[in-house]
């Protein structure tokens, strides 16, 4: 079985390094690279192609939480394996929201990061379980609201969304271009009331909407 590659983000050279150090030991894991956070990310992650990004969002992780959201609408798969380490749970909705498939503390231990990387790489989610509260502030699994019904074609898309087609084959699929397949997409997220492609998934998913 190939090893997971690896890329490592922080806006911090030092985050940066020790990550990539203790990552580096670990067994089946293989670090393509190492880089800050910059416009140029996007770009980056193409050239890079990593199975999973783990992403030091630092201590103030606003700005870091947008990139997550552009680098997911920006995907061309249906989201991306990204193991968020967040500072504390103040922002830990956001950065969920965003289309993280895990969410961690930056004082994780090797072992924990090390079996979320393996989690999100094969599409699960790993959450510290102390931040379920701040992501679900109810205590429970509420469903969300559409603010407009999905139309047929809309529908279609997003099945072929949750079944991790990009949007060239979506658009070879149901013979439409690549650019009203992003048109379809940008909707779907704003009805289900999405910040990313990965979570109008789930979204629609505890919706019923489609079934993965």
């Amino acid at each position: 079985m190939a090893d997971l590659r690896l890329l490592v983000v922080a806006g911090d050279p030092l985050a940066r390094a020790g990550l990539t150090m203790l990552l580096s030991d670990q067994p089946g894991l293989q670090i393509v690279g190492q880089v800050g956070e910059s416009e140029a990310l996007t770009a980056e992650v193409e050239v890079y192609r990593p199975d999973v990004i783990v992403w030091d969002l630092g201590w103030e992780p606003g700005d870091s939480i947008e990139m997550v959201a552009e680098l997911a609408a920006e995907s061309e798969e249906p989201g991306i394996a990204v193991v968020g380490l967040i500072p504390d749970g103040e922002q830990a909705s956001a950065v969920w929201l965003a289309g993280v498939g895990g969410l961690l503390f930056r004082d994780v231990t090797i072992e924990r990061l090390y079996a979320a990387i393996q989690a999100v790489a094969q599409g699960l989610v790993a959450i510290e379980p102390e931040l379920l509260a701040d992501i679900l502030p109810t205590g429970s699994f509420e469903e969300p609201a559409l603010t407009e019904a999905l139309t047929p074609r809309e529908l279609e898309v997003l099945q072929l969304l949750a079944e991790g087609l990009a949007n060239r084959a979506i658009a070879q699929q149901l013979d439409i271009s690549e650019h009203t397949v992003k048109f379809h997409v940008n909707a779907i997220m704003g009805k289900l009331g999405a910040q990313s492609r990965t979570a109008a998934v789930v979204q629609a998913t505890r919706l019923g909407l489609i079934m993965l």
